[in-house]
């Protein structure tokens, strides 16, 4: 979700209009799901995707027809249907795509500058988007952020019409009320992979990792590895004094994702032995079944136990056959994908 909401204020920030395209409903097979989001830029640019073809390419043509002119419109596309040859598409479903002309107003700035503070101090809640329909056409959208604490930003009426709607909500979903339709996302923050370890493997993971939206912080107590020549993209990189110490200043959350990737067996005990202790959504440590075994047994004599190692992903990643740095890291992304999606 930042990625997308850091995107937009970015725009208005410039003072610019934009369209955003979502994804309202999906039925059936379809390129992407629900709450996936595109952004449509006055100088042309865009950011995101809803799959591609001539569905996006559809998309794009409406969307730079609406560029700085109020209201919304939904766009719905049927690809059971024969439009799916004419397309070529291979799935076979039926999407509702909302299309939102955004202003640079005040208004606006200040409810997704708002949005992005909340999702960089790890609060949770609801993403409200109300749809105000006329005959199938949408005339306007409001929006509103129900904290789980009571709070709301944005439009305050938003509130009374879906009291119904939990604060535990894990995906988006479109639903009624009276007369209105309500389409209500989570919020919640993208998670924080912390990699131990700044070597060939921790290299390619924070790549990968970046580029789905977690943050990344890189610790290494070597500065020849640990340093922003080799992690541009990083949110931080750190030395550490040493490892024994890898866990001073972090701040370890229910949305953090722990990483073992040091160069060897004792200092990966050392980040364990930290790791357990925190409330980590996600823990994995590289290595064989043989090494892991040996790691587990030093750390019982410490008083640790094997409900604490069903905690950790080892050997991490999927079982995808994974050889290079480069795919040993697209099997860790993808575990660590699946762990943030059972949140």
């Amino acid at each position: 979700m930042r990625k997308w909401v850091s995107a937009i204020h970015e725009i208005l920030s410039r003072k610019q209009p934009l369209v955003v395209a979502l994804i309202l409903n999906q039925e059936g097979s379809t390129p992407r799901a629900a709450g996936t989001r595109m952004m449509f830029g006055a100088d042309g640019a865009f950011v995101g995707t809803i799959g591609g073809g001539r569905i996006e390419a559809s998309v794009m043509e409406t969307a730079r027809d609406m560029l700085g002119k109020p209201g919304a419109v939904i766009l719905s596309f049927d690809l059971t249907s024969e439009i799916a040859d004419a397309m070529d598409m291979i799935c076979g479903g039926k999407l509702e795509i909302l299309l939102d002309s955004i202003a640079p107003d005040e208004t606006n700035c200040l409810f997704f500058s708002s949005l992005l503070q909340v999702l960089d101090q790890r609060q949770k809640g609801l993403l409200v988007t109300e749809l105000l329909e006329s005959d199938s056409a949408v005339l306007q959208v409001r929006r509103a952020v129900l904290s789980q604490d009571g709070g709301v930003i944005g439009n305050s009426d938003i509130k009374t019409k879906i009291d119904t709607i939990s604060n535990k909500l894990r995906a988006p979903v479109l639903t009624q009320a009276g007369d209105r339709r309500f389409f209500i996302e989570p919020v919640m923050a993208a998670g924080t992979v912390y990699l131990f370890g700044a070597g060939h493997v921790s290299l390619q993971t924070a790549i990968l990792a970046k580029r789905v939206g977690f943050e990344t912080v890189v610790l290494d107590d070597r500065m020849e590895f640990a340093n922003r020549c080799r992690f541009p993209d990083a949110d931080d990189v750190r030395v550490l004094a040493s490892f024994e110490q890898a866990f001073e200043g972090l701040e370890i959350h229910a949305d953090s994702y722990l990483v073992i990737l040091t160069r060897g067996h004792l200092h990966d005990k050392t980040v364990l032995q930290q790791a357990l202790k925190t409330p980590a959504c996600y823990i994995g440590m590289i290595g064989s079944r043989k090494k892991r075994d040996a790691v587990y047994r030093a750390l019982e004599k410490e008083g640790f136990t094997a409900a604490d190692f069903e905690k950790v992903h080892c050997p991490i990643g999927l079982s995808i056959g994974a050889q290079s740095p480069e795919e040993i890291a697209v099997s860790i992304v993808a575990e660590m994908i699946h762990a943030r999606s059972m949140i």
